[in-house]
């Protein structure tokens, strides 16, 4: 891998001290392009169900209750997730207001930090011209626009997993050539601990997979060994570390219930939601890809030299073991496969500048496919604007003209996750059903969320999750109650047929129940044990 600087000049003349040459104002152009093209329509559509409202939630009451230390679901402690995403979004919402762009903070940032990454890297070791290419064809990709739009996890931690495998090869070529490595080396370990922080585990592990993998078949042992670095784990404990130690101290369970459940379950077993087939991702990529496959069956064919072809066994890698890792669990959801955008728009770019000399013809296909790309990114964003997933926004609009301070709030069977963020609510909201039911342990839905989140603060799950029984009761405690639920409940709790049905949409009801109607108040006998 060790050349000489006379070889390492990439494409069109671009030598590999384009970066160097590089302003800070340049840089901040390119950020600031950046984020803007991404930010352009994160603020169009309403938080869609369930992993929207529910992630944005969480953060909301972070900030409601002032604990930014234990992630709460409905007043409950929820430990899903580690806290980083809840961090920027909270943050964010303090500084920018409740509103859907401030809510997609942390989503922008992981497509921001993974694009302008991949861009400082191909423009150090490959020169400006690729370092453009590569950050045109990233942009465009749908899956890397569209997912730096969608409030949950994935696209932050595929940011940090990115960034963090790009800083373990620039320490790597530095090695390589003699240069200093050890600032970016510790570097890389930070954002490691970030990229835990942000989704647990597979922040440090898939950067590890890959490159140890990239240096095994270069069989770069003693480079493998320099990774290895004692202040480097220093570094990222210090980071990653005292959340976990806090949780642990809080709720002895923690530990147990977040590594061993939540990951290593998770990971082996069949039990949980969105079960696919081994070949789903590669699909998923094949298609959403499609306007630049031409561009990467130019790469394959593609000589190069020693450097340039270690960089593209990195990206293949990369792409490959993602994709291997994530498909080997049964359960299998889209964003899992974004941190393998960024080098495959890499590898496109690479394909259309192995063409040498491009002729107008080859220049006007690539700007078509990038094109074709960018349409399809921005125009799905538009049609989830025009034909919105389900939300409760309109509903919480509804609940605020109309409820008076003190009126409670309660949902049936299911938790309406963005509701009280739409709401402002100020309190938690007790959610009926029968939470005794096993059944309910055995699907990985939002019911066995709130069960699992009742385990660590029994009393407040005694006050939040209320039986079927508790319901009436409950109801004569105001003379004003809300109730929301599916419309068909009327069926099962039959005094709503008398309650006022104030919001209806997409088969979900928002019910209003004054006792000071006489008919609320006969159906609701609150003189005696009413059950439903």
């Amino acid at each position: 891998m060790a050349v000489h600087e006379r070889e390492l000049a990439s494409d069109g003349g671009a030598s590999v001290n384009a970066l160097a040459r590089s302003s800070w104002r340049e840089l901040g152009v390119v950020a600031g392009l950046i984020l803007l093209w991404l930010a352009a329509t994160v603020w169009l559509r309403p938080l869609a169900l369930p992993d929207e409202g529910r992630y944005v939630g969480v953060a909301w009451e972070m900030m409601r209750s002032g604990d930014w230390l234990t992630p709460t679901l409905d007043g409950l402690p929820f430990f899903h997730k580690p806290p980083l995403f809840y961090w920027i979004t909270g943050a964010s919402m303090s500084l920018f207001g409740l509103n859907e762009g401030a809510a997609r903070a942390a989503p922008l940032l992981g497509a921001w930090l993974g694009s302008f990454a991949i861009y400082l890297f191909a423009l150090r070791w490959w020169g400006a011209r690729g370092a453009r290419l590569t950050l045109v064809a990233l942009l465009a990709q749908p899956l890397l626009y569209i997912g730096g739009q969608y409030a949950n996890l994935d696209m932050l931690v595929a940011g940090c997993i990115s960034a963090t495998i790009l800083l373990l090869a620039h320490a790597v070529l530095c090695m390589e050539q003699g240069l200093a490595f050890r600032r970016t080396l510790l570097a890389a370990y930070a954002m490691a601990a970030m990229g835990v922080l942000s989704k647990g585990l597979i922040g440090v592990v898939i950067p590890a997979l890959v490159v140890l993998a990239w240096l095994a078949l270069l069989r770069r042992w003693r480079v493998m060994l320099a990774l290895f670095s004692l202040p480097g784990f220093l570094v990222f404990f210090a980071l990653a570390g005292p959340w976990f130690v806090a949780m642990q101290m809080r709720f002895p369970d923690f530990l147990d219930y977040f590594f061993v459940v939540q990951h290593f379950k998770r990971f082996a077993a069949s039990g949980f939601n969105n079960v696919q087939p081994f070949w789903f991702y590669p699909a998923v990529l094949l298609l959403v890809s499609l306007p630049g496959l031409p561009w990467l069956y130019r790469q394959l064919r593609a000589p190069a030299d020693p450097q340039r072809a270690a960089i593209r066994l990195l990206m293949w890698l990369w792409v490959a073991m993602v994709v291997l890792f994530f498909s080997m669990p049964k359960s299998k959801l889209l964003g899992y496969v974004l941190p393998a955008v960024p080098p495959l728009a890499f590898l496109m770019a690479d394909g259309f500048l192995a063409l040498g000399s491009v002729s107008a013809r080859q220049q006007r296909l690539w700007w078509i496919s990038v094109g074709l790309s960018a349409l399809l990114s921005v125009g799905t964003v538009l049609g989830f604007t025009l034909y919105p997933r389900e939300s409760s926004r309109q509903m919480a609009q509804v609940l605020v003209a109309q409820r008076q301070a003190g009126e409670p709030l309660l949902m049936l069977n299911d938790y309406f996750y963005d509701l009280p963020l739409y709401a402002r609510m100020g309190t938690t909201v007790p959610v009926v059903n029968d939470w005794k039911n096993p059944e309910m342990l055995k699907h990985d839905d939002g019911h066995k969320e709130l069960i699992d989140a009742g385990q660590f603060d029994r009393s407040r799950a005694q006050t939040t999750l209320i039986g079927p029984g508790d319901l009436a009761a409950a109801l004569c405690g105001a003379k004003v109650s809300w109730v929301v639920g599916r419309t068909g409940l009327v069926a099962r709790f039959a005094y709503l047929s008398q309650a006022q049905a104030v919001f209806t949409r997409h088969g979900t009801t928002l019910w209003k129940l004054d006792q000071a109607r006489p008919e609320v108040a006969g159906a609701l006998n609150c003189g005696a044990s009413a059950k439903p």
